[in-house]
């Protein structure tokens, strides 16, 4: 068995990728919890809430608390110095408190839409509570020159908690509403155990890493350096950021109400749905490592104009395979579908995952810091508004107008991209 442990030169401290394994299993629950509450409390909504605009911003209610309470739990977290460390006083209050009403949300919704409303507040209090300790787990104990590719690991297993939310807890939903819940929940339980006993009450790189997260960069940025963007010389840079806001707008609408749109349009079964979704996710996750080789390749502004141009494609399609099916009965619909969604997750993958690293490379290396916050800042504004405004393009123009706003969201950006790129070249 070959030795994780790697000992630092001129220093006694160790680092385990092990133990990163161990910190990235609280990551992958915490996917694992959203990436199925967010397809599926959209539907479990619907029993009270008709309109797709509401539940939409019912559904942008987590992201609007973690950009108000992050950056103040992160800084907190900092702060604080008690005999179990930093971080697990946090961990300790949020992680088994999101586990409970996480199980007890479809106990909630058959009492009363109050009584599931109340539950969800609780729960997405708790996940806040604790999300940005849990990351910061990883830089308090991971050296500078390895928190590359311990980052990798993270992001790694935190794609996989979304690819078994949609393909394994999709299952059980069949079964009974409350089992996927109540799995997910034990999960979260279990990996809070298994924090708990793992990591250093004293880690051995901890110190403010407040300032290395990308939630406490977009605090800061915003508040103190927002006011450059207006400045002539930084127009491209503006154009890019917008394009950002503006695709990100169409990814997290079909993320967030795919579900519905299938339920309630396509008669598809609420597991199926959800399982369907999965081949999305999955393809994102196969192809995310080529997709940045191709970027170093290729050069990332080449493939992002490429997906936002495909993108839009593969959604237009969608809505046509009702269509499709009817005229050639003997194929399978929603097989086509699938196929569609994993073409799509390519795509997507050509996209998002050059956004950050040319964002971070806009003001050069001293303003990583300040791009970094804003590339934060402009794609979780669009997933705060993006569930309800695409939900009132459903109200108002039926159901397939979730993927027309989101093709057109992506030509959007495709412009402002093209535009913003040739101001700073």
């Amino acid at each position: 068995m070959i030795k994780t442990e790697v000992i630092i030169l001129n220093s006694k401290k160790t680092f385990s990728y092990s133990k990163i394994f161990v910190i990235g299993s609280g990551f992958l629950t915490l996917m694992l919890v959203w990436t199925f509450y967010n397809a599926y409390m959209p539907l479990i909504l619907g029993g009270f809430i008709e309109s797709r605009a509401i539940r939409g911003a019912i559904m942008g209610m987590d992201n609007l608390l973690a950009v108000l309470l992050i950056p103040i739990i992160g800084a907190w977290s900092d702060k604080v110095n008690t005999r179990i460390g930093k971080r697990l006083p946090f961990i300790v209050v949020g992680m088994p408190v999101a586990a409970l009403f996480f199980i007890l949300i479809p106990y909630g919704a058959s009492l009363s839409f109050w009584a599931l409303i109340s539950i969800d507040i609780i729960f997405l209090l708790a996940m806040t509570v604790f999300r940005a300790p849990v990351i910061a787990l990883m830089p308090d104990h991971t050296p500078p020159d390895k928190r590359s590719s311990a980052n990798g690991v993270i992001n790694f297993m935190g794609g996989i908690g979304a690819i078994i939310a949609l393909f394994g807890l999709s299952l059980l939903y069949d079964l009974d509403r409350a089992y996927p819940f109540l799995t997910a929940g034990l999960l979260l339980l279990v990996t809070f155990i298994l924090l708990f006993i793992t990591v250093d009450r004293n880690p051995p790189y901890s110190g403010s890493t407040a300032a290395d997260w990308e939630e406490i960069k977009a605090s800061h940025s915003f508040f103190s350096d927002l006011r450059q963007l207006a400045k002539p010389e930084f127009r491209g840079q503006l154009l890019i950021l917008l394009a950002i806001f503006v695709y990100f707008i169409g990814y997290t609408g079909v993320e967030a109400l795919f579900t519905v749109y299938a339920v309630e349009y396509l008669n598809m079964k609420e597991s199926a749905a959800g399982l369907t979704l999965g081949f999305f996710s999955l393809a994102f996750v196969l192809f995310a490592i080529p997709a940045g080789l191709l970027g170093n390749r290729w050069g990332k502004l080449p493939l992002m104009r490429a997906g936002l141009i495909l993108q839009p494609l593969f959604f237009l399609s969608i809505p046509l395979l009702p269509i499709f099916t009817a005229q050639f009965p003997s194929l399978n619909e929603v097989l086509l579908l699938q196929i569609i969604l994993f073409t799509g997750g390519i795509t997507w993958a050509l996209v998002n995952v050059q956004a950050y690293p040319l964002v971070a490379d806009l003001g050069g290396k001293d303003k990583i810091g300040f791009f970094t916050g804003l590339y934060y800042l402009f794609s979780m504004a669009a997933a705060i508004i993006a569930p309800s405004i695409l939900g009132l393009m459903m109200d108002l123009f039926t159901h397939p107008a979730l993927f027309y706003s989101s093709a057109i969201s992506f030509i959007i950006a495709y412009y402002l991209l093209r535009k913003g790129s040739k101001l700073i070249h």
